[in-house]
């Protein structure tokens, strides 16, 4: 557990990152603890299925990511009372539901000990393919869908990428869902996965890259098609 970093280093990021958004934090934490039904249904429709999406980064199947939820949910409201505002809120949820899925998948067999997010035996990343800040060096091109052909192509893109996220390991998955379907900051990422900043970019670059050759060999055979 090396790359691990301190809950409270981590906690400490986060919360500057997301310093204008603590104090609606703040509000809607003293809402629910008033047992604010409205601000409690809002909560779940706001980010229900982004949990179920990241526990089954663990789990074996959807079923079970919601059972993972519904413990994440009942967890949130008993410990309302501790929460500090050190991370955001938002954070705060999706660590416990990594925490509950993590140990959900250790019982079935279908995941990895909590210590195991911080390894990762897959191949280096290709380093000509990002600069020293971690960005691409070559990005890949937005879709512009102006006609019936390029349509078709973007929907057999969302496909593959969606088939190439199914194949990442756990936790190259759960980090390419926080940051990049889940839009959470780098800090952020590493807050509700308790990595480490260098830890969660080799995954995050990882899993991109075999998106990427994924969608290259898609692209590939559609031209010669």
């Amino acid at each position: 557990m090396n790359d691990r970093r301190s809950p409270d280093s981590s906690d400490e990021r986060v919360a500057e990152a997301d310093r204008p958004a603590a104090a609606a934090d703040r509000a809607l934490v003293l809402r629910l603890l008033a047992r604010d039904e409205a601000a409690f249904v809002s909560l779940v429709r706001a980010h229900q299925e982004s949990l179920v999406r990241l526990a089954l980064s663990f789990v074996g199947n959807r079923a079970t990511a919601e059972e993972v939820v519904q413990e994440t949910w009942s967890q949130v409201l008993a410990g309302l009372a501790g929460f500090e505002g050190r991370s955001s809120l938002r954070t705060w949820i999706f660590r416990i539901c990594t925490n509950r899925a993590l140990r959900r998948g250790e019982r079935e067999s279908r995941s990895m000990p909590l210590s195991a997010l911080s390894s990762d035996d897959a191949p280096e990343v290709e380093p000509g393919r990002f600069d020293g800040a971690g960005h691409w060096t070559d990005p890949p091109r937005p879709w512009d869908a102006r006609n019936p052909e390029e349509v078709l192509q973007r929907a057999q893109a969302l496909e593959c990428i969606e088939r190439a996220m199914q194949a990442l390991p756990p936790a190259q998955r759960a980090v390419v869902l926080l940051r990049d379907v889940e839009g959470l900051e780098a800090a952020e990422a590493c807050s509700v996965l308790e990595v480490s900043e260098s830890n969660q970019r080799v995954l995050l670059h990882r899993g991109r890259a075999r998106i990427r050759r994924e969608l290259e060999k898609l692209f590939s055979e559609s031209r010669r098609c």
